[in-house]
């Protein structure tokens, strides 16, 4: 099997996965608190993750430690907290949309503190990707067919940072951590994590929920596989994919989201448009401008 057509395959499994979880992180808002969900979220992902990691750490120094649970931090952890909490006060769609900025914080972290250089075909890609992603979750607002509320403005603003997380982190594993195996590096970042992810859950009463409630159950149930989806299996697979084909690449999924997001509407029996598949064709433009040249170091 080519290195072309591994890489196209783990980014069709991460836009599945991840497309998946907003969703579900949506649906558990009804029950559980931000912070909870981001919590109990990390905290899933670092238990499936600990018995792997138990046995991988040997394999990565020690003085690269520090290194490798930062990733955790920057990459998981704080992300998962930013849009959990962001999502209980925002329109979904519009964090959809905040979400999609990872790869243009991508490209700029690399420029201004990697000295990468990108190809100008590839930032036309972007801006095209990222237009036509905006126009999709728009058409709905201008045909009547959706309100989006812009009430809580100030909360637009923890998916931004949470953007800049991914895209410090998605440059700190393509450049200072590409060399550590991404089954290694993934399972030892994410089981760092599963002492604060612990505290956390205490601190925030969640073992005082009451389980005998169907809705608290359900979304506990929807929250711990998020973890372990959308976090634990998601991690590897984005880490290896970061490596095999580069950064950019890679962040290039938050573009494929929505179709996932259509896929699930078109499951629940909702029509999709004329002008929302020309959407989709203006993103999947990009996403090739974007990954058609090479990039410069």
């Amino acid at each position: 099997m080519s290195k072309k057509l591994i890489s196209w395959l783990l980014f069709i499994a991460l836009c599945l996965i991840w497309g998946s979880s907003f969703k579900l992180m949506k649906d558990s808002t009804a029950a559980l608190t931000g912070s909870q969900i981001a919590s109990l979220r990390i905290f899933a992902a670092a238990l499936v993750c600990l018995p792997f990691a138990l046995f991988q750490l040997k394999n990565i120094e020690t003085n690269r430690l520090p290194l490798v649970a930062l990733s955790a931090v920057i990459g998981n952890l704080l992300p998962a907290f930013l849009f959990a909490i962001a999502l209980t006060r925002i329109d979904g769609s519009l964090g959809g949309i905040l979400n999609s900025l990872t790869p243009i914080c991508v490209v700029l972290i690399g420029i201004l503190f990697y000295g990468d250089r990108i190809a100008g075909q590839k930032m036309i890609g972007l801006v095209i990707g990222f237009t036509g992603l905006v126009l999709l979750t728009l058409v709905p607002v201008f045909t009547g067919q959706r309100v989006i509320s812009l009430d809580n403005m100030s909360y637009l603003l923890l998916p931004v940072v949470a953007t800049l997380f991914y895209g410090v982190n998605v440059n700190m594993v393509s450049h200072r951590l590409k060399d550590i195996n991404p089954i290694n590096l993934a399972t030892v970042s994410v089981a760092f994590m599963i002492i604060p992810a612990s505290l956390l859950l205490w601190q925030l009463d969640f073992f005082t929920i009451d389980l005998t409630n169907a809705a608290n159950r359900e979304a506990i149930i929807a929250t711990a596989a998020l973890g372990v989806l959308g976090s634990a299996v998601a991690t590897v697979l984005f880490y290896s994919l970061v490596q095999l084909a580069g950064g950019l690449f890679a962040s290039l999924v938050t573009y494929g989201i929505p179709f996932v997001a259509l896929f699930w509407g078109f499951l629940d029996h909702e029509a999709i448009t004329i002008l929302e598949i020309g959407c989709l064709l203006l993103i999947l433009a990009g996403v090739y401008l974007a990954n058609s040249s090479p990039s410069h170091k």
